[in-house]
């Protein structure tokens, strides 16, 4: 049977599959005698299950029966929570663990991805409100000449705006074929920032530094902030992101990966259908550079949540100046979405644009996928996670996407 696969990254990754299977069963054989990093899940006591007031949504039906239509569809699990002036509604389908037949609960804990990000720039966007620093300050100050000089586009008056909203122009490290043979090589390497570098240096620029009119999505951008961070506040990132985010707020059940050990069998198993052919194969313990800024974050719907309320809704962690500044958005349309400071402006083709567009970050990876958005002219969050990944194309991708637009109109469906 012949496999197509046309995304590069993904194409990538399959050639050096098929070359290196041995080292794949070697792998896989030595640390099946190992402790993973990620327990199996079981089935949780979880109180949003059957509490009526997260069914209040007179949508609840609604949602629950399209999140059970795409699980038919292959999808292995998904939660949704919504959240607008009618109520609250919270749901799930499909499976946390599809060979021990563990049920996907709306407790389950699941990885994040690039919802990092949002919550890495939150916490820069709180240090410039101590005044200790500032988005204009050039990447210099706080990041060696010697590292530096060796990324293409550094040379420019980089500042740790262009960062943020992915005017850089800055090579991403998860284009790196190298990278990726690396992750092959050693699935389960917790990953630190100067692993990842030497993946991007003296790499062509992906465009030249023109920050008004320019932009496009680079992971290196926020491995950088992550050292920008730290270098400020004298303290390592990930401490920066529990004081300014996760235990501002009580997010009591987000994790930081590798810095925070994951708690025991909460967490859902992550899948993709690697070879194309319809098997999902489970990569839960595959980390593709995690920990470093741009992902990492395991999270519920619940915690999501927290962070849009406390960001859009209540106004409680951010000033509307710091707000105004990350709700400034590039002209450059990328992959239907217009990219912000540490935000996304998504959905912006789903029906009218002047109201149904929402705010926000996606999360990507190679076995797990996240969506956090605040609709503003309806004043309504989604939070959901999806337990496959996204990142690469596969049958399910259009599925999923599919699915996300679909949750996104019943939202901004006024007449329902």
């Amino acid at each position: 049977m012949s496999v197509i696969i046309h995304n590069p990254i993904i194409k990538n990754m399959y050639k050096l599959f098929r070359l290196f299977w041995l080292v794949m069963v070697i792998t896989i054989i030595s640390q099946s005698c190992e402790k993973a990093d990620v327990d199996r899940p079981v089935q949780l006591n979880c109180l949003l299950e059957n509490d009526p007031v997260y069914k209040e949504n007179p949508k609840s039906a609604e949602f629950q029966s399209l999140i059970e239509n795409y699980v038919k569809q292959g999808l292995p699990g998904i939660i949704l929570l919504v959240k607008d002036d009618n109520g609250f509604y919270i749901g799930s389908a499909g499976m946390a663990d599809i060979n021990k037949s563990i049920t996907l609960q709306s407790c389950h804990i699941s990885k994040i991805c690039s919802i990092t990000k949002m919550e890495l720039g939150v916490a820069i966007m709180r240090l410039q409100e101590k005044g200790i620093l500032s988005l204009d300050d050039p990447i210099r100050n706080y990041i060696s000449a010697d590292i530096l000089d060796k990324i293409e586009n550094c040379d420019q008056p980089l500042t740790i705006r262009n960062l943020m909203n992915h005017t850089s122009g800055i090579y991403d490290v998860i284009d790196d074929q190298g990278f990726y043979l690396q992750v092959l090589n050693d699935p389960g390497k917790h990953w630190i920032a100067d692993d990842l570098l030497k993946y991007v240096y003296n790499k062509d620029a992906v465009f030249e530094f023109n920050p008004d009119y320019t932009a496009g999505y680079s992971n290196t951008n926020y491995t950088l902030l992550s050292m920008i961070a730290e270098e400020a506040t004298n303290k390592s990132h990930s401490q920066v992101l529990h004081e300014e985010v996760i235990d501002a707020l009580g997010m009591t059940n987000t994790y930081y990966f590798w810095h925070d050990p994951l708690p025991d069998n909460e967490v859902a198993q992550g899948y993709y259908d690697l070879y194309n052919n319809g098997t999902l194969m489970n990569l839960t313990n595959w980390n593709t550079g995690s920990g470093n800024g741009y992902g990492g974050m395991y999270s519920t719907v619940w915690d999501m949540y927290l962070l849009l309320d406390a960001l859009f809704v209540k106004k409680t962690l951010l000033t509307q100046e710091s707000l105004d500044q990350m709700l400034v958005f590039n002209p450059t349309v990328e992959s239907r979405k217009l990219l912000g400071v540490a935000c996304f402006k998504d959905f912006i083709d789903i029906g009218d644009p002047e109201k149904d567009y929402a705010w926000g970050h996606r999360g990507r990876d190679l076995s797990y996928s996240a969506d956090l958005f605040y609709f503003p002219e309806h004043n309504a969050i989604m939070s959901m996670i999806v337990n496959y990944g996204t990142d690469g194309d596969s049958p399910l991708r259009p599925v999923f996407l599919e699915m996300r637009d679909e949750v996104a109109r019943l939202i901004t469906d006024d007449e329902l």
